[in-house]
């Protein structure tokens, strides 16, 4: 009944009644299985079905392609049932055939990506309160009269709603429903999705951004696949550039699709939306509530929702007519999905569009040296918007050398940036202290016997969190309280905290300005969208003088009062032996340096560290980064590394440290070899433990012209892997944790 997976699935024909028909289920098979169609059934590719396995039934999708036969006819169980629903569009299934393959991960895994099993179910109509009419003769709390004032003013309305408006607790409600002062009603069912107006005015462009809009406006009505670099510095309107493309895909009749790296940029990048086009787009990210996701889901695939802007898993929704993506901020690592089915976002985006026949939009600041690679090599297009917009001028940038101009002792801001945060308060204008580590400090060690504070389930220390009273592993969650003792020696009070993170720097930074009105923004401080969008409001209404943060507030955001950013550790991301440590840290200093400086007043940048000659700092300086990237291609090009070679990881994990070894020894001695192909290791990763299991890693490097994915395939099946321990595949790996 278990079918093989083939690289290319043929295309499938409707299948006659009591024929076999391949069905795809979104659990971690490598394929299809084989059904037996009913007499009375007909049944194509796409069509979703109910299918019994093992003792239940399951949600299914009709797969492409030749059912496997290997089954007896007496052993095939038939297809329960069609589902009443839109079938999964050809397109959408070769994605997933596609992304399978790639990655080398299972079918089915991946399908659990595209089918929402909870879209197909229908909806149950919602109850909230109304008051009785009359009421009943019972003595009304103040609490209670609070309720009904609350429902005299608009009925129906949810529980927890009315009990937040009203300050009572949800229990009052319930007490009020028993006692009959509070009847069920039916609440209004949410309005649908408003049609963006396409031919709104927009904002004046300048020269240069008219000339790229009409590019990828001609791009869109010609209905073709293509891919275009959309390449500008921070401030330049790269955003009201793609405006017109998508703009042009509303007037085509097609949907559109943007794809941030992180969801919390979505509050001012919505704002901007709606005032160019009258309407918000639909929104797709892991923190809407479960109905709000089926209704978005539906409205998607009947086209009703044409603009879609999600993190990257809206990637994955089914758009009847696709006819634009759009990847913002396409150098970002956020893309890189590690967990579960390991993909790049950024690049499977491209697989889609090309599979719609749609043209696709990287745009960026910062752009990867794998896109840089693909535009010099003629497969994408360039558009360059070199000026900021408006008038504004990048901001200057200088280097504060710490060992030169030392930070007082304990502390870790330099008497430089003191005194330019100081000068940009008295001048009435913001500023902002960037510092990519959450919490209070990254290691706690004793003073007495030297003992470090480390995760019992990883090989990471535990970062303070002194805000919460917690040590806090950043890899696998795990909590603990801030002892009083050393746990090693029980030494009392010995227990220090080493290393600054943004609450460290807080609790400086209110020493220094104590009359500045301070916002920490970091991803545990901001938890969502809504809280990032109104942090973005409060900035921009000069609610806070002072703002600190971590890499969330690096990129994508408009403080236009903001004048002055200082880096408190511009070295932290050039240690350790990632590939990519040069490339990402300029990439994010240059897109935190960007925040400054966007409107009338001109922006200073004060980057603290160690090294001012490092080729990073040095190209900051100069803004120079064209020249940067061109250097770190020719230290790549030489030896086949990405993206002038291809990489992909094995890695071994298992409960105990002589299960992992035996597998990844097993796997280093049946290593492919030849020109041009190459394996590391094993070795221990990076991070050797990790949520309680042992890891080991190979990585296999070859030439760029030799697909990895068959010699990985023919790589695990020559070793017996017990199921006590696991493999798994990263093919272009961006982490190498």
């Amino acid at each position: 009944m278990f079918r093989k997976p083939s690289e290319q699935t043929a295309l499938g024909i409707p299948q006659a009644a009591g024929m076999r028909v391949p069905v795809l289920l979104p659990y971690p098979f490598a394929g299809p299985f084989d059904y037996r169609v009913p007499h009375g059934m007909q049944l194509a590719p796409g069509d979703l079905v109910l299918v019994p396995l093992n003792r239940r039934e399951e949600v299914g999708v009709v797969w492409d392609g030749e059912a496997d036969g290997n089954v007896g006819d007496n052993r095939l169980r038939p297809v329960s049932s069609k589902i009443d629903a839109l079938p999964m569009r050809q397109d959408l299934r070769r994605l997933i055939d596609w992304i399978a393959s790639y990655t080398l991960a299972a079918q089915g895994e991946v399908l659990a990506m595209a089918l929402r099993v909870n879209a197909l179910r229908p909806d149950q109509a919602l109850l909230g309160w109304r008051a009785a009419d009359p009421l009943p003769d019972i003595r009304l709390t103040a609490q209670r009269q609070a309720v009904l004032a609350q429902l005299a003013q608009r009925q129906p309305r949810a529980s927890a709603e009315l009990a937040t408006a009203s300050g009572v607790s949800t229990g009052v409600i319930r007490t009020m429903a028993d006692a009959g002062l509070l009847l069920p009603a039916p609440l209004p069912v949410l309005p649908g999705f408003i049609r963006p107006d396409a031919d709104r005015p927009g904002p004046t462009l300048s020269p240069d951004q008219h000339v790229a809009a009409q590019t990828l406006r001609e791009a869109v009505a010609s209905r073709s696949f293509s891919v275009t670099l959309l390449e500008g510095v921070t401030g330049s309107g790269k955003t009201e550039v793609y405006h017109e493309a998508i703009a042009e895909c509303l007037r085509q009749g097609r949907q559109a699709l943007v794809l941030l790296p992180e969801i919390a940029l979505s509050s001012q990048w919505l704002d901007r939306f709606t005032a160019r086009f009258g309407a918000a787009p639909a929104v797709w990210h892991s923190d809407l509530s479960s109905r709000t996701r089926r209704l978005t889901w539906r409205a998607v695939s009947t086209g009703e929702a044409t603009v879609v802007v999600g993190a990257r898993s809206a990637l994955f929704l089914p758009f009847p007519d696709l006819g634009l993506v759009v990847i913002d901020e396409e150098h970002e690592t956020a893309f890189k999905q590690e967990d579960g089915v390991v993909y790049h976002a950024r690049d499977m985006a491209i697989v889609r569009a090309r599979l719609c026949q749609a043209p696709a939009i990287l745009a960026s600041a910062t752009p990867s040296l794998e896109t840089v690679s693909n535009v010099e090599a003629g497969r994408y297009r360039r558009l360059h918007l070199p000026k900021r917009h408006g008038g504004a001028e990048m901001p200057e940038i200088h280097l504060v050398d710490l060992r030169d101009h030392p930070p007082e002792r304990g502390d870790f801001i330099s008497p430089p940036l003191i005194a330019e945060v100081h000068a940009a308060f008295e001048r009435g204008e913001q500023a902002m202290l960037f510092l990519n580590r959450r919490g209070y400090a990254p290691l706690t060690l004793c003073r007495r016997c030297g003992h470090r504070m480390q995760c019992p389930n990883c090989t990471s220390w535990l970062v303070e969190h002194r805000a919460r009273r917690q040590l806090a592993c950043h890899h696998c969650g795990h909590t603990a309280p801030i002892p009083t003792n050393c746990p090693a020696c029980d030494a009392e009070s010995s227990l220090t905290a080493v290393g600054p993170g943004v609450e460290r720097i807080t609790e400086e930074a209110v020493r220094h300005f104590p009359a500045a009105r301070t916002l920490v923004m970091a991803s545990d401080t901001l938890p969502g969208p809504a809280s990032a969008g109104e942090a973005a409001r409060a900035i921009a209404a000069r609610e806070f003088d002072l703002i600190i943060g971590t890499q969330i507030v690096a990129k994508g955001w408009h403080f236009p009062h903001l004048t002055l950013v200082g880096v408190i550790d511009a070295d932290l991301g050039l240690a350790g032996g990632d590939l990519r440590a040069a490339e990402r840290t300029v990439q994010l200093l240059h897109q935190v340096s960007g925040r400054a400086g966007r409107a009338e007043a001109p922006g200073r940048v004060l980057l603290q560290t160690f090294t001012p000659e490092h080729p990073v700092m040095q190209a900051l300086k100069a803004g120079d980064l064209q020249a940067f990237m061109e250097n770190e291609a020719a230290q790549r090009r030489p030896g086949n590394w990405p993206p002038f070679g291809r990489l992909a990881a094995l890695i071994v994990s298992a409960d105990t440290p002589d299960a992992a070894d035996l597998v990844a020894r097993d796997l280093g001695r049946t290593a492919p070899s030849g020109d041009g192909i190459l394996v590391l290791g094993p070795a221990p990763a990076p991070l050797a433990i990790l949520r309680g299991r042992h890891r080991r890693r190979l990585l296999l490097k070859t030439r760029r012209d030799i697909a990895v994915q068959p010699l990985l395939r023919t790589w695990l099946a020559s070793v017996g892997i017990p199921g006590a321990v696991r493999v798994d595949v990263d093919v272009d790996p961006v982490s190498f944790l």
